[in-house]
């Protein structure tokens, strides 16, 4: 295994060692190989591989992604059971409470991959090299990232960008606002977009335009909208949407020209552990997405969760070709190919065909090493954020908000049958719709049905002012004293 040396620290996972993932540098670890802190920081290559240590963090955010859909109308936990992954079912149905193992998870690893950016701010002054203004233009950007997915789900967390906790910060955190939050994110994503190039070094790396883009998205979730519109229009014409969508998805697709960022990830990780899957290079949450007991080409087998809706299925229009993109229709793949299944809990005939496990994406211990990238950001998801903060600035542009939302459209249908002309509110509501129908399965509906002030009426059982946010895992309560979420 290309070793770790770790500590537990308050909330977090402290990384004093680092994992290097072939994916984001040319740089492989030695076997045995631990860094002692006092030792480390002396050559350019130490940054790099701390660097490369803070991106592998990005490839643990599994939990996030699935409830994005699964605390929706989009799909239903499923699995093998009612108590098949207890803290996702209860999220499904909208009963979670602070005890909770996978929000536990994303809270640990969020705070581990900030803890690894603040280690190296930590150092930034030990050594000069010729690319450390872009190296921490990167960890900003890491930062940032982090920041942004803890700021979502829990809304105020414990903020830090000087150093690492340490044992003698211990009853001394304290919430911070989800304003004061945003205000760092922002602040860490302008840093980002001064100090990187335009274009990447390696796939997965950060570029100025990638942190376009997700302070653009950061702005909207502040309904920011013409520092929005002004921060995502750059971006426009830069990337290009794939003719075929179905194509982005497969493992031949990863990194191509709709791809604004996304989570790398290997099936060539020799080493793995289902106490820490987190040590394998692959993505260990495609396993769960795959079709019960199946025995069949194209695909493999998985464990059925987060399966796809009836609901979700009709929100497409005839001719709508997201529909088999985002949707795999099991019984009528089964009687054209043959293919032999077994139905899981809340079998609804459907499943993720964007995150399913195929033939031949995975190796070694397979459940936890499929190469499929996480497509974090797609330049469809641009186009329409950049549509909802044009159509929402303050001086609304409907003209250029139609113009994105029509490019969409277009992809999908194969033709203009379906451009709008609506403007306003109407504008407004179909651009949210069209979200929902694009990004289907990719993690974002949820976070938009509450940012946007749809989940009350749009998820059952939500209540607004409590369901808008996560709890606190009860861990983090208990050791540092911090104030609950209202509702928990």
């Amino acid at each position: 295994m290309k070793n770790k040396l770790y500590k537990y620290i308050l909330i977090v996972l402290i990384s004093i060692g680092f994992v290097a993932c072939e994916d984001y540098v040319d740089y492989e670890a030695s076997e045995g190989y631990t860094i002692v802190a006092g030792d480390y920081f002396t050559k350019a290559a130490d940054y790099e591989a701390a660097l490369v240590g803070t991106y592998d963090v990005l490839q643990w955010n599994i939990y996030s992604v699935m409830i994005g859909d699964l605390a929706t109308a989009n799909s239903l936990c499923g699995g093998e059971s009612a108590t098949d992954v207890i803290g996702l079912q209860k999220i499904d149905d909208m009963i979670h409470n602070p005890i909770n193992d996978q929000l536990e998870s994303t809270w640990k690893w969020m705070y581990e991959g900030i803890n690894r950016a603040n280690y190296l701010v930590e150092n930034k002054d030990k050594v000069e090299f010729t690319r450390k203004a872009e190296l921490y233009g990167e960890v900003h950007f890491l930062r940032a990232y982090y920041y942004f997915e803890l700021v979502k789900i829990f809304g105020g967390v414990p903020l830090f960008t000087e150093s690492r906790l340490t044992a003698g910060d211990s009853g001394t955190l304290a919430r911070a606002t989800a304003a004061e939050v945003y205000a760092q994110i922002e602040a860490d994503l302008q840093a980002a977009i001064a100090a990187l190039p335009a274009e990447k070094s390696l796939d997965g790396r950060a570029t100025s335009f990638t942190a376009h883009a997700l302070l653009g998205k950061v702005y909207l979730y502040q309904d920011k909208f013409d520092e929005a519109a002004s921060i995502l229009e750059p971006l426009v014409g830069l990337y290009s949407l794939v003719p075929d969508q179905q194509n982005i998805f497969l493992p031949s697709g990863q990194n191509g020209p709709e791809a604004v960022f996304e989570v790398q990830y290997s099936k060539n990780s020799n080493w793995w552990d289902w106490g820490f899957p987190q040590g394998s290079e692959g993505n260990f949450g495609i396993i769960h997405h795959g079709i019960r007991g199946y025995n069949g080409s194209v695909y493999a087998q998985g464990w059925s969760f987060n399966v796809p809706t009836q609901d979700l299925y009709d929100a497409y229009a005839d001719g709508d070709s997201r529909r088999d993109v985002a949707i795999l229709d099991i019984q009528a793949w089964a009687d054209a190919t043959g293919a032999e299944y077994t139905e899981g809990y809340e079998h609804t005939g459907y499943f993720n065909h964007k995150y399913i496990p195929r033939a031949g994406a995975s190796a070694a211990q397979t459940e936890l090493n499929y190469e499929m990238n996480y497509r974090a950001i797609r330049y469809a998801d641009v186009l329409l954020m950049a549509a909802e903060a044009n159509n929402r600035k303050a001086s609304a542009d409907d003209a250029k908000a139609q113009n994105y939302l029509n490019q969409v459209r277009a992809r999908a249908f194969g033709n203009s049958s379906q451009a709008s002309t609506s403007t306003g509110a109407a504008l407004t509501q179909e651009i949210w719709d069209e979200r929902r129908l694009e990004l289907a399965m990719e993690g974002h509906h949820f976070f938009d049905l509450v940012r946007t002030g749809q989940a009350a009426t749009k998820i059952s059982g939500f209540v607004a002012g409590k369901h808008d946010v996560f709890p606190i895992p009860q861990t983090e309560i208990d050791i540092s004293g911090l104030t609950q979420n209202s509702g928990y």
